[in-house]
């Protein structure tokens, strides 16, 4: 929605500078939209130094033509009183609710700034926000509401109709090139909460790509960038054939409203359950915080909620097919490790019985990849049962996400020596961290275990899933759990071992 609402009320100034060139509005929306995504798989390295120059530019220019409407209507300022407002409200409820949730869209993009607090520290995006942004903000939409003081036909846009003829091209391209960089940030950000997604395990594996060799945080996730650019470009087309008799970003805006109100409510309950349990605050302190918060969020939820007949329903559509997916394949991980540690042979049992009927052990090394830290991988079993020979050296490993968004080199490995030449290994990663065999295997002969990789040999299960009537999950969910395991990355490719040291023993599970 960020980049559909945002570059399209940008590309609208063409409308006030030359009516007609209105039809061209959304043919050269969907041309910037298209041409941003296309360019996600080169990155933002070499343009990326020009961003903050160019969005100071953009907050001064807003705020100068903001300032220089106020002193032409000083008047305009009483509006800090909440007296009018509670006028307002008490002489039409009903008009007063409605106009609740269209003031909401002024603080949108808030939300934004905790996609870059992995990127940035907390004091620069203070500063940013209290120094640069919020003052900007303030004086531009005071400056629209002393326009429209002045001159009510300026409502069909009236921040185009701040700046003087001379000057709409020069707004409407550096408008443009904010909502570019606007609309960049947000897509970075879906391609991180992708990562993390998928490192939490609530996202099949994806391709990930990264586009620099200096920024770790700056990656590519093709599946998704082709998703948004999908969706963003059917939002634009849609919401315009929906109704042509007005601008097709104030269509959008009220998806956009129930989207952000919605998520900033959702947001206010993640701060009670993170204050009660991480930072173990009382009931009754963690309480009253998300309460004043509450108090703020809900009445701009529920005038949002007004939006849902029209296009409202849009982005709480999206979020509960992402919801299906992201816990249909958490809950499908979930039984699925329960099915194979049903079938699991316990580690002393393993041992007791090659004590017994020692098999042939081969030269090399044998990496067992498994999801769990107890019992034995079921594809160590297979292979003993079909080829009746044992590496002389076997390692269990087991790579593991913490709740942490990094885990440091030092405490990337733990390794516990079982006994005749076996090794249990778990690999800790965060999860904005990506797993690496490599850097792994360099982990483990800090801590006195020698993996070379050309002499090692990588299995891996490969479970075929059948849809069944078990008891656990509805049989077309199963379904389409099978589906997203079919299509999920290769663990060869996405752990980065070679494909060619990769013996894959196969297991037909049912769900």
């Amino acid at each position: 929605l960020t980049p559909a609402i945002s570059v399209l009320s940008a590309v609208e100034g063409l409308e006030i500078a030359t009516p007609a060139l209105a039809s061209w509005v959304i043919p050269v929306t969907l041309v910037i939209l298209i041409g941003l995504f296309l360019v996600q798989s080169r990155g933002t390295a070499r343009i990326g130094a020009v961003f903050g120059p160019v969005m100071l530019v953009w907050f001064a220019t807003i705020g100068v033509l903001g300032l220089s409407q106020i002193i032409r209507e000083p008047s305009v300022l009483a509006a800090v009183s909440p007296y009018h407002a509670a006028r307002f409200f008490a002489e039409d409820v009903r008009r007063g609710f409605v106009v609740l949730g269209a003031v909401f869209l002024v603080v949108t993009g808030g939300e934004a700034l905790y996609a870059d607090l992995g990127h940035f520290g907390h004091r620069a995006i203070q500063f940013a926000w209290f120094g640069v942004a919020l003052p900007c903000l303030l004086l531009n939409y005071f400056g629209q509401g002393a326009l429209l003081l002045r001159d009510a036909s300026a409502a069909e846009n009236p921040f185009y109709h701040l700046a003087p003829g001379w000057a709409l091209y020069p707004l409407i391209a550096l408008a443009t090139a904010a909502t570019i960089i606007a609309s960049q940030a947000v897509i970075s950000g879906a391609f991180s909460l992708t990562r993390q997604a998928v490192q939490l395990g609530y996202s099949p594996r994806l391709q990930i790509a990264h586009t620099s060799s200096r920024e770790i945080g700056q990656i590519y996730v093709p599946l998704v960038n082709r998703g948004l650019m999908l969706l963003t470009c059917v939002l634009v087309i849609g919401f315009h054939a929906a109704d042509t008799a007005q601008p097709t970003s104030s269509n959008i805006a009220g998806a956009y409203g129930v989207a952000l109100s919605t998520l900033m409510l959702i947001t206010t309950l993640m701060f009670y359950v993170m204050s009660r349990e991480v930072w173990r605050w009382s009931f009754a302190r963690a309480a009253i915080v998300s309460g004043l918060f509450l108090c703020v969020d809900v009445p701009f939820f529920g005038a949002n909620m007004l939006k849902i007949r029209s296009g409202g329903w849009v982005p709480l559509a999206i979020a509960a097919a992402i919801f299906l997916l992201m816990t249909t394949w958490q809950r499908g991980r979930e039984i699925l490790g329960k099915r194979m540690q049903e079938k699991t042979v316990a580690l002393k049992m393993l041992l007791a019985d090659l004590a017994a009927e020692p098999p042939i052990r081969v030269p090399g090394t044998a990496v067992f990849l498994y999801g769990t830290t107890d019992g034995t991988p079921p594809a160590l079993v297979h292979n003993l049962t079909h080829n009746k020979v044992l590496h002389e050296r076997v390692v269990f490993l087991t790579m593991v996400t913490q709740d942490v968004p990094h885990v440091s080199t030092a405490e990337r490995v733990t390794v516990k020596a079982i006994g005749k030449g076996f090794y249990k290994v778990v690999a800790s990663y965060g999860f904005m961290d990506d797993p690496d065999i490599d850097d792994v295997l360099a982990a483990c002969q800090v801590r006195s275990l020698d993996i070379p990789i050309a002499g090692t040999t990588f299995f891996l299960g490969r479970e075929t899933l059948v849809a069944s009537d078990r008891p656990g999950m509805r049989h077309w969910r199963a379904e389409l759990f099978a589906f997203m395991s079919r299509n999920a990355l290769r663990a060869t490719a996405f752990f980065k071992i070679p494909a060619e040291q990769v013996f894959e023993v196969g297991a037909q599970v049912e769900l």
